[in-house]
């Protein structure tokens, strides 16, 4: 969905708090109480109180199959659409349906949303909406003393309370008294609210989640057209379901209306200040990273053909670019990870943007052809969305532990540069950045997007065609060499004095046939050579190539000019870092931030602004890889900060971690 932002007078946004806002009804700022009457002609004849918030995390958690990915997807969309800023977190397992109502198949989806700008989907959630006893199990350490707790009570019988580890039922033994808790019967009022349309009951049961997003949306004065209209528009070949679900959805939202136990509801208004005009609509990574992939081809009026295999976090991608034929995009849903690859490449060599997806089991799979393409010096766009191993490892949880196996991960010297986005929307950029690179030097090149960036999601100010950059690149089209006897040639590997690229020959082209495969080339000409002197410059070439590759220096954000320690982080780690660092300065703490898109190569001022801080703490989400590289390149003594759980960092805890850092 899209909505228009006016252009705001610029101010200070308020810094992210740790915990996020805190809980209603005592919720943070607060402002004094409204009033909220229901229109007369709807025949309601008391009121209900309104409270302002300045930001809310509500937390969506049930089994895998109770839709909670789609309940937290559409909260998100109306959020979007009414104008706050957000940040999301789904959480899901990796079975297809794990078992019911056991922790392993608890699925949660997390949504932070605000009146100013904002950067992770909050550190703890405000509201658990808990559809059954595992989803309140597994996530109430979470929630702080005061938080809100909607329950399910039809789910809490003995059998499911068991299957858990609950001997007494958590509703009344007193585990929940430090909470402000909700005991609704969703499962029961869903039913009932449905019993008009002769559905069996477990048909009814399935519209239970958009009850309690009836209620969500009543609770926090969320709009409902688009629910209505999307569930109108999925379920269209089953026009009984989705008027069921209409009717769920509106029943929850008249039950927190009328209902006694909901005495307030919340205001959280549109954060108009945090954007600058334009259009924006809410996108997640992944969605982002494919349509910077199409830009990227329209800009370099270049054909897009992926080469995929199925794998998790980067499916979507897949899915999506096959939406998208009559921009010029093939898709290719290869029987391997080899395979896929293998085509990508070939189109590279037909004069295609060539882009292959996957996670880090496929690029090991994958590192073979990948040293073929360094080899061949075609562009080739590989994206992999890290995801936590080693080997199948958490195929739904987040890590950054691949930018080893993107450096280094291939036989021989294979240098390849490396670019990762920083935020869902920064996918966009990033794909262009890569195909800029790709394109230019004519490598391969790593895009490192995370499950984190991939599933989560935030506003995105869709760009005009104008401010995307121009990618045209021009083909060899005749001879570009002449031999001592004055006969003109064509040379593949004669290369641009300024970046080292070879000519790109499309086949096919007259007097343009050359050689390719995985064997050494002679300079020049691309003739298969074993000379050991040709193959030293060949391997040096190819690294300066790499190592010439023209990226921005890196920019410090030190607004006190004070900060002795420097905070730097690469991908996803963005935003809870950014969040620390606020949350640190907001307390008087001085700390400088900067953060790395280019990892291959370096910006050329890195080394001058590591020595330019007496610490240097490097947080990831792996055992220290950037922190290793930077040992070993600038001989700094980084400070590592690391984690590997399958989830991104909070912002407090970096900002105790800061803290710390600052005080030593």
């Amino acid at each position: 969905m899209t909505s228009q932002v006016s252009s705001p007078a610029e101010q200070a946004e308020p810094a992210e708090q740790p915990g996020g806002a805190a809980a209603p009804p005592s919720a943070g700022q607060a402002s004094p109480p409204l009033t909220a009457q229901r229109d007369p002609a709807e025949g309601a004849a008391s009121a209900k109180e309104v409270r302002r918030l300045d930001r809310v995390i509500i937390r969506f958690a049930g089994d895998s199959g109770d839709g909670m990915q789609l309940t937290g997807d559409r909260f998100t969309s109306e959020t979007a659409s009414f104008g706050n800023d957000l940040s999301t977190l789904p959480n899901f397992p990796a079975e297809i349906r794990a078992p019911a109502g056991t922790l392993p198949g608890v699925s949660s989806f997390q949504l932070h949303f605000a009146d100013h700008d904002i950067l992770t989907p909050g550190d703890a959630p405000d509201v658990l909406v808990a559809m059954n006893p595992a989803a309140l199990k597994a996530n109430l350490a979470d929630v702080p003393r005061g938080g809100e707790i909607i329950v399910n009570t039809d789910e809490f019988a003995k059998r499911a309370m068991a299957k858990v580890g609950y001997d007494t039922s958590p509703l009344d033994d007193g585990t929940l008294d430090a909470y402000n808790v909700h005991p609704v019967p969703l499962t029961t009022l869903t039913i009932e609210a449905l019993k008009d349309f002769g559905l069996s009951r477990k048909e009814a049961e399935r519209s239970k989640n958009m009850f309690a997003l009836g209620l969500l949306s009543w609770m926090y004065h969320r709009p409902t057209e688009g629910t209505e209209a999307f569930l109108r528009k999925k379920f269209a070949k089953k026009p009984q379901i989705a008027e069921a679900n209409v009717a769920a959805f509106r029943a929850g939202w008249n039950f927190g209306e009328t209902t006694e136990d909901f005495a307030v509801s919340y205001e959280v208004a549109p954060a108009t200040a945090a954007f600058p005009a334009g259009t924006y609509r809410n996108i997640s990574g992944n969605l982002a990273l494919s349509y910077g992939l199409i830009a990227a081809a329209r800009q370099a009026d270049l054909p897009l053909y992926l080469g995929s295999y199925p794998i998790t976090p980067a499916s979507d991608i897949l899915h999506e670019l096959s939406r998208h034929k009559n921009f010029g995009v093939r898709t290719f849903q290869a029987e391997d990870e080899i395979a896929g690859i293998g085509a990508a490449l070939g189109a590279a060599f037909g004069g295609a943007l060539a882009v292959t997806t996957t996670s880090g089991p496929g690029v090991a799979l994958k590192s073979e052809t990948i040293g073929l393409a360094v080899s061949l010096e075609l562009p080739l766009l590989i994206v992999d969305i890290q995801r936590g191993g080693p080997s199948t490892g958490l195929p739904t949880k987040t890590e950054q532990a691949d930018l080893l196996q993107a450096m280094y991960g291939r036989n021989g010297e294979a240098p390849v540069p490396i670019v990762a986005p920083k935020t869902p929307a920064d996918c966009f950029d990033a794909a262009l950045d890569a195909a800029r690179i790709a394109l230019t030097y004519r490598t391969p090149v790593f895009l490192l997007s995370d499950g984190y960036l991939a599933n989560g999601s935030e506003p995105w100010r869709i760009p005009e065609p104008d401010e995307l950059p121009d990618l045209r690149v021009q083909f060899a089209t005749g001879p570009n060499h002449a031999l001592a006897d004055g006969t003109e040639v064509f040379w593949p590997y004669k290369r641009d004095p300024q970046t080292l690229a070879r000519p790109w020959a499309v086949p096919g082209t007259p007097g343009l046939e050359h050689r390719i495969g995985g064997i050494e080339k002679q300079d020049g000409t691309g003739n298969i050579s074993y000379d050991p002197a040709n193959h030293d410059f060949m391997v040096r070439t190819r690294q300066a190539k790499t190592d010439g590759v023209a990226v921005p220096d890196l920019t410090v954000d030190d607004p006190s000019g004070q900060a002795r320690t420097l905070v730097l982080g690469w991908g996803s780690t963005y935003g809870p870092i950014t969040a620390a660092v606020r949350r640190v300065r907001a307390e008087g703490g001085h700390v400088a931030q900067a953060h790395l898109r280019h990892l291959n190569p370096f910006p050329a001022n890195l080394g001058d602004v590591l020595t330019t801080y007496d610490t240097v703490v490097v947080p990831e989400m792996n055992l220290g890889q950037l922190a290793t590289l930077l040992r070993a390149r600038f001989l700094v003594d980084v400070r590592s900060c690391t984690q590997v759980s399958g989830m991104p960092f909070k912002a407090e805890q970096l900002a105790t971690v800061l803290k710390e850092a600052i005080d030593d």
